[in-house]
């Protein structure tokens, strides 16, 4: 149980927020009236007092909303509640969606601090349930929900269509059959071949949006620029091979040349990481493959499901299996 100690808004941004007596959150849309609501995953953004006052108590002197903060919570460590988890704030309701967010350009605070609290400390939050809410209401933090979709992410590597050179069928394809097995896609990226920006965005989706799946399509090939899978390897804490293993093998009853296939797969975290080939044709192959059996693996990561005999797949679907190094 905490309690909201301020609520701060801005009609501009870029501009620092200001205290405010009572908001109105709008499902879907964030708090009415202020600068940075909209039909995204930030809506509403978060930090906590106790933050605020340690780095005041390093002699900053701040207001609350300076960091550009929605909300001035206590009795909570954001930064330690996972992605997905719901917050009763009085009659509203708000979902977390991302943990800390990247400082592209430093702000007043950085400048005279040389730090700023807000890109480590912040999270971010959007509305699930709508109301009226001020400053003393209690907040409650709701169980998570074992039976909430698993998130993915998308992201395609390819030097021609993110030219314009060659239209990207490799990432609506994936999208269409996540979604279909019940997966929420929370973003899909095109990116050039290269290690740096893949590298970039894995542990951006996996560190802060928290998310339970990212597949990669393209770059796994024999090319100078294929360098997919180095970038995977690059930022995985514990590889999980048997699922590129499998891809290759079930490929390989369709195409000779899956032999060629140097993907990997790992884990970031709670984050699994597959690389997928990059033809539409074979992404789908890949896919349909393994969806089946992934959901319980992702169960285990997330700390909803046990280590073995549970249930697989996100439909429905469910099995006893053997699994984890145990022959039953």
């Amino acid at each position: 149980m905490g309690r909201i100690v301020a609520i701060c808004t801005s009609k501009k941004k870029g501009t620092q927020k200001t205290e405010a007596p009572v908001a109105v959150l709008r499902a879907g849309w964030g708090i009415e009236g202020d600068a940075h609501a909209g039909a995204w995953h930030r809506q509403v953004s978060l930090l906590a007092l106790e933050k605020i006052e340690e780095f005041k108590a390093r002699g900053a002197r701040v207001d609350y909303g300076a960091f550009g903060e929605n909300l001035v919570v206590e009795g909570f460590d954001l930064s330690d509640i996972p992605v997905g988890t719901c917050l009763q704030l009085g009659e509203a309701l708000v979902e977390l969606t991302q943990l800390g967010k990247e400082c592209h350009s430093h702000c007043a605070i950085h400048q005279a601090m040389g730090d700023c609290i807000m890109p480590r400390e912040g999270v971010f939050a959007r509305v699930v349930k709508g109301g009226e809410i001020h400053p003393g209401d209690e907040i409650t933090r709701l169980p998570f929900d074992v039976k909430k979709p698993f998130t993915a992410a998308v992201i395609t590597l390819s030097d021609k269509c993110y030219a314009g050179e060659r239209k990207d069928l490799s990432t609506p394809a994936a999208c269409e059959m996540l979604k279909g097995a019940g997966y929420e896609v929370v973003e899909a990226l095109l990116l050039p071949d290269g290690e740096d920006r893949l590298k970039k965005e894995l542990i951006r989706l996996a560190d802060r949006r928290q998310v339970n799946v990212i597949f990669t399509t393209g770059g796994t090939g024999f090319s100078q620029r294929d360098v997919t899978p180095e970038a995977t390897e690059a930022v995985c804490d514990r590889m999980a091979m048997g699922i590129a293993d499998a891809i290759r093998i079930h490929s390989l009853t369709i195409t000779d040349r899956a032999m060629l296939s140097r993907a990997v797969s790992g884990i970031r975290k709670k984050t699994l990481i597959v690389n997928l080939p990059g033809s539409p044709k074979a992404v789908r192959e890949g896919l349909e493959y393994i969806l089946p059996s992934l959901g319980h693996g992702l169960g285990i990561l997330r700390g909803t499901e046990g280590e073995c005999g549970g249930s697989i797949g996100q439909g429905g679907k469910h099995s006893q299996v053997a699994c984890c190094g145990d022959a039953k």
